[in-house]
């Protein structure tokens, strides 16, 4: 056995997780004893993300974890509807992207919200990407540009991309550059597809969209980390349909919306929920249009959820250091 080696682990498949070294080697990697994240039941202590410590077996080829670093945030998910453990899907991540599309499949603007909310929640700055905008009718482009509209005005920044028109694929690469991003949708967006545009030699698998069901076919079955070409880590996750929210206090949850958050000191009531309260700056905002109303729905219907959550565990991005 060799001396210690820091490295970034890349893939989990099982018991055996793919490490890259500094030089940006890979060596598949086992995990030495048990190790357990303290406050949280996980069903894999090692995540796509992880800064890790191991040592060289350089007869069988392969390494031993031996010391997992501590986590800056992560992101997880249920291990099963029953069970209260969970699945850790990604660690250290340095921003969240939300792939959207408005045609073949379409996203609910629900999905996004519940997206941001989740990474506002832990501070993790969050991008939102309109894709296939080459698809799109003049109705379309239009509720596109209102929605871009809204998210911007909101604080977020936004792309609106299209493979097949190269538009602004130079804007998403040097989004990308130099950090960590976590790309997240449902399946048919165009995750990989965009990834493949902008880094060609990672050539992901595409999905073919169903005619029937005008939906995407999953082709990402586990997170993965792959190094891009011009700096920075893309963590490409398996599409899903819906996103849950964390636990949040309902007294919370206005803070998750920059839009709220930069006016919530006004309200009349410092408990303000923003639903019918008199004084509300939120619904004053709202009513003058400088909250968009899509987002005030969304708003509340997060807030009920929140109502009646209580005790099941909701997937969600958890900072370690908050736990």
């Amino acid at each position: 056995m060799s001396g210690l080696i820091p490295g970034k682990v890349l893939r989990s498949t099982g018991s055996w997780y793919a490490v890259s070294d500094p030089d940006g080697n890979v060596v598949d990697c086992r995990l030495k004893g048990r190790f357990r994240i303290k406050g949280i039941r996980t069903t894999n202590p090692v995540a796509v993300g992880d800064e890790v410590e191991y040592s060289l077996d350089e007869n069988m080829g392969s390494g031993v974890i031996v010391k997992i670093h501590e986590r800056h945030n992560y992101i997880v998910r249920k291990a099963t509807k029953l069970s209260k453990a969970v699945h850790i899907i990604a660690a250290n991540i340095d921003q969240a992207v939300v792939i959207a599309s408005l045609n073949r499949p379409k996203t609910p603007t629900g999905f996004i919200d519940r997206f941001l909310t989740t990474a506002e929640a832990y501070h993790i700055p969050s991008v939102v990407v309109f894709n296939k905008h080459d698809l799109y009718d003049k109705q379309e482009k239009e509720l596109l540009e209102y929605y871009a509209g809204s998210y911007k005005m909101a604080g977020y920044r936004v792309l609106i991309t299209s493979v097949p028109d190269r538009l602004r694929l130079e804007g998403f690469k040097n989004m990308l550059k130099n950090k960590v991003s976590l790309l997240s949708g449902q399946s048919g967006v165009g995750k990989s597809e965009l990834i493949n545009a902008v880094n060609p030699e990672l050539n992901l698998k595409v999905g073919k969209i169903s005619e029937y069901h005008k939906k995407g076919k999953h082709t990402t079955t586990f997170a993965e980390m792959f190094p891009l070409g011009f700096g920075g880590f893309v963590i490409d996750t398996p599409g899903i349909k819906e996103f849950g929210l964390v636990e949040f206090e309902k007294s919370e949850l206005g803070q998750r919306f920059p839009e709220f958050r930069e006016r919530m000191h006004k309200c009349r009531f410092n408990n303000c929920l923003h639903v019918d309260e008199p004084g509300c700056a939120i619904i004053d905002a709202l009513e003058k249009g400088e909250i968009s109303p899509f987002r005030y729905e969304n708003y509340l219907k997060m807030l009920s959820d929140c109502l009646t959550i209580n005790d099941t565990f909701m997937g969600g991005f958890y900072n370690s250091n908050l736990l």
